[in-house]
C-alpha cells in the first residue's frame, strides 16, 4: 500500500513540475525552423492517427506546442521543459482530426531562450479523409547478420500506443529451445483471422491460425525444393502460395552494404490448407522465382524471377551439398549481375490451374532488380521495391520504392513508362519491405533513413491520382521512443483487425513435439 502511495504522489509531483501548457504572452518571432523530432513537418496524415507528439530539440528550457484548427477556433496546447517532450492529449487530438478530415493544422511551436520566448514558424500537417487500417503487426529483431537471441511479432494500434505481443520465442532465453519466428502473414487484411508465420532452428516449421485452430505444419517435402517461405494468402480462399528458397549470405571486405544474401535456388509453391496439398508451381534450374504475390481478385499471381542460365548446367551435373555449394559459388561471384525480373502468371481458380509466365516490367534491361511487388486493393497500383542487383534490398541502401501503373499497362502503355520512383516517400537511404493499406490510400513500409541501421517503420499518403506524400514514422507516446529502442521493426503488415489467437495459444502449438506435427502431402 505504501508503494502505491509512492508512486501516486511521485507522479503528481512530476506532473506538477511541468510546465503549463499555455500561448506565451510576449514571444518574439524567428526565421530559424525549430529543430523537432520526429520530423512531421508538411504530412498528410489518417484522420484515426494516434497523437504526433514530437521532441524539440531546438535550444531552451521550456517549450509550447500549439496544434489549431485552419480558423483557429479549435486548438489544443502541450508544454515541456528543457526535455523538450511535446505530449499532446489523446482525447482532444481525436476530436481536432475528425473534425478536421481534409483540412490542414496549424502547428506552432514556441521556445524560452535566455533573451524570453521565440515563436518559430508554423508548419502544417494535413489530415486526410481516408483512415488506415487500425493495426500494424511487425517482427522485432536486432540488426544482426547470424545470430538471434529474444525476438517477437507484435501487433501496434496504431489509433492509440497499445502495443501487445503475439508471439515471442524467448521471454527467458532458452538455448535448447531458441527458434527464430519470421515470414508473418495474415490473410484480406485480416479480415479473415487466418494467419501464419514460420519457426526456425528448435520447433521449426509453419504455425497457421485458421478457422479457429492452431497448428504448427512440417512444410518440407521430396518433391518440392525445400522450406516455404515469403507467404501469399490468395484473396479469399485457404490457399497460399510461397517461394522455396535456397539462401546463403557473405560479407563483403569494403562496402557500405556490408552483407549480401543470395538464393541459388527458389521455386514457387502452391498450398492448399484445409486439404494439406502442397504442389510446384513453377519449378526450373535456370529460373529463381520468389516473392509472390496475388492480385486482388485472386486470377493473377505477380513475382520476382531472375533468368540465370549457368545453373542449368550445375543441376545436370551436381546433387546434394555439391550442387548448394557450387550454385552459391557461382552466384556469389556473379552477385552484381543477378537481376530479377517482374512476372506474372494467371490462375483458374475453379480449375486451380495456371497459365503461362509473362513478363510485366524487364528490370534486367534498365539495370535494376524487382522485389516484393504488391498490388493495391483496386487492382490498379503496384508497389515494388528497386535495386540495382540481388533478391535482399533490406541491406542495399540504394534501394527505393517504385509504383508501377497496372491499368496504363493493360491499356496499351509500355510498362517501362508505367513505372516511376516515388520521390517523395523515398530517402537517401534503405526502404525495403512495403504493404498497402485496405483501401490503398496508404503505405507503410521499412526505412533505414534515421540512422542508417536500424529499421523503422514509415507511412506514406498515395492519393487517388497516384501521387505519393512525404512520409512519416509511426508515432510514439514518446517521441523519442524509435531512437532508443535497439530492434529493428521487419515486415510491417498492415490489418483491419487484430490478431484473436492468444501467445500461448501459439506457444503451445509450436512446443508440440515433432514427432505429432502433420507433414504436408503432395498432390493438387
Amino acid at each position: 500500500m505504501k508503494k502505491i502511495l509512492f508512486f501516486a504522489v511521485l507522479a503528481l509531483v512530476l506532473t506538477a513540475c511541468k510546465p503549463e501548457a499555455v500561448i506565451p504572452a510576449d514571444s518574439t518571432p524567428v526565421k530559424e525552423q525549430a529543430l523537432i523530432y520526429p520530423d512531421y513537418r508538411d504530412i498528410v496524415v489518417p484522420p484515426n492517427i494516434a497523437p504526433l507528439n514530437i521532441m524539440v530539440k531546438s535550444p531552451g528550457t521550456e517549450f509550447v506546442g500549439r496544434i489549431a484548427s485552419p480558423d483557429g477556433s479549435k486548438e489544443i496546447l502541450a508544454a515541456a521543459d528543457e526535455d523538450g517532450k511535446l505530449f499532446f492529449d489523446s482525447v482532444e487530438w481525436k476530436g481536432l482530426l475528425q473534425s478536421c478530415r481534409g483540412k490542414d493544422l496549424n502547428v506552432t511551436i514556441y521556445s524560452h531562450q535566455e533573451s524570453g520566448w521565440m515563436k518559430h514558424p508554423d508548419y502544417k500537417i494535413t489530415i486526410a479523409n481516408e483512415e488506415i487500417d487500425p493495426y500494424l503487426t511487425y517482427r522485432l529483431i536486432e540488426p544482426s547478420y547470424e545470430l538471434y537471441r529474444q525476438l517477437g511479432i507484435y501487433q501496434r494500434n496504431l489509433t492509440s500506443f497499445e502495443e501487445v505481443p503475439i508471439y515471442e520465442n524467448n521471454a527467458d532465453f532458452e538455448a535448447e529451445n531458441n527458434h527464430c519466428i519470421n515470414c508473418h502473414a495474415a490473410q484480406a487484411y485480416g479480415a479473415t483471422h487466418r494467419t501464419l508465420f514460420h519457426v526456425r532452428g528448435e520447433h521449426g516449421g509453419t504455425v497457421f491460425a485458421h478457422d479457429g485452430k492452431v497448428e504448427r505444419m512440417n512444410m518440407k517435402n521430396d518433391s518440392t525444393l525445400g522450406n516455404a517461405v515469403y507467404p501469399a494468402w490468395h484473396p479469399t480462399k485457404p490457399w497460399i502460395v510461397f517461394s522455396s528458397n535456397k539462401t546463403g549470405q557473405t560479407f563483403h571486405m569494403t562496402n557500405t552494404d556490408k552483407i549480401e544474401v543470395v538464393d541459388y535456388g527458389s521455386d514457387l509453391i502452391f498450398y492448399d490448407v484445409e486439404k494439406n496439398l502442397i504442389s510446384n508451381v513453377l519449378k526450373t534450374p535456370v529460373e529463381m522465382e520468389t516473392f509472390p504475390a496475388w492480385a486482388p481478385d485472386g486470377k493473377r499471381l505477380y513475382y520476382c524471377s531472375a533468368y540465370l542460365p549457368a545453373m542449368a548446367q550445375i543441376s545436370d551435373t551436381l546433387k546434394g551439398k555439391q550442387y548448394d555449394d557450387v550454385a552459391s559459388d557461382t552466384i556469389i561471384t556473379n552477385y552484381q549481375n543477378v537481376h530479377y525480373n517482374l512476372m506474372s502468371l494467371d490462375f483458374d481458380p475453379d480449375t486451380k490451374t495456371w497459365g503461362k509466365p509473362q513478363l510485366v516490367l524487364d528490370c534486367a534491361a534498365l539495370g535494376l532488380s524487382a522485389t516484393v511487388p504488391r498490388v493495391s486493393s483496386d487492382g490498379r497500383w503496384l508497389l515494388i521495391t528497386l535495386g540495382k542487383f540481388g533478391q535482399f534490398h533490406i541491406w542495399h541502401k540504394q534501394s527505393d520504392l517504385y509504383v508501377l501503373d497496372l491499368e496504363a499497362i493493360a491499356n496499351g502503355t509500355p510498362a517501362v513508362s508505367a513505372i516511376r520512383r516515388l520521390d517523395n516517400a523515398n530517402s537517401d537511404n534503405v526502404e525495403s519491405f512495403h504493404n498497402w493499406s485496405s483501401n490503398g490510400r496508404w503505405m507503410v513500409f521499412s526505412s533505414r533513413r534515421d540512422d542508417g541501421s536500424y529499421t523503422r517503420p514509415y507511412i506514406a499518403y498515395f492519393d487517388k491520382e497516384g501521387h505519393d506524400y512525404k512520409a512519416f514514422v509511426i508515432p510514439q507516446e514518446d517521441p523519442e521512443l524509435n531512437l532508443l529502442r535497439m530492434k529493428s521493426y521487419n515486415v510491417p503488415e498492415l490489418s483491419t483487425t487484430a490478431v484473436d489467437v492468444t501467445p500461448q495459444d501459439f506457444r503451445d502449438a509450436i512446443y508440440v513435439d515433432d514427432e505429432n506435427v502433420r507433414k504436408v502431402q503432395y498432390g493438387k
